[in-house]
């Protein structure tokens, strides 16, 4: 990296990398997926504008995570927002503005990202299974929706898992985490 910032295979390295589970972070601020591509776009650009350098990866996640923080937040209180949602109250924006729920969004985040990047190696129906299961679906349940047998779904789901195991073998206290503090 340079002392001027970014040249531009790093900036696409990072975007590439971070863009998604941004998205999803932001999501979790404004509800609206578009919206909240706009925003991450936003601070993408304010980066590359304004030139900001970046020791490491730890130091870009934890500038562009608290800069779309910052990014939705003042569209949330922003005079537009207001007018068009009048459930929006300063109650629900302190909430949105603790450190609790930005650490949780962030943790939710790179965690969906890591899934979703390990079940993009699995074969199609195994991927379709594990969505359905990680949507809270019965096997009962995605057999009959996706109509095969309990057994096929039972088969598929060891195979998925079987994959998916040293691929996030070394984020499974990160998942424990993830999954206890969402029950």
């Amino acid at each position: 990296m340079t002392e001027l910032g970014l040249d531009t295979a790093e900036f696409k390295v990072i975007y590439k990398s971070l863009y998604p589970s941004l998205c999803l972070f932001a999501k979790n601020y404004l509800t609206d997926l578009q919206i909240s591509k706009d925003a991450v776009q936003e601070v993408f650009i304010r980066v590359w504008e304004n030139k900001v350098y970046f020791e490491n990866e730890s130091a870009a996640k934890s500038y562009l995570y608290t800069a779309v923080k910052n990014k939705c937040l003042d569209i949330l209180k922003s005079k537009y927002v207001r007018v068009i949602d009048h459930q929006f109250d300063l109650e629900k924006m302190e909430w949105l503005e603790s450190d609790r729920f930005f650490y949780t969004g962030v943790v939710r985040s790179e965690t969906t990202y890591l899934i979703e990047k390990a079940m993009k190696s699995l074969p199609y129906r195994c991927a379709q299974i594990i969505k359905l299961s990680l949507n809270n679906y019965s096997n009962q349940e995605i057999a009959d929706s996706l109509s095969l047998s309990i057994n096929t779904v039972k088969a598929q789901k060891k195979i998925a898992y079987k994959k998916m195991r040293p691929l996030l073998k070394e984020y499974y206290q990160l998942l424990a985490i993830i999954m206890i503090s969402s029950n």
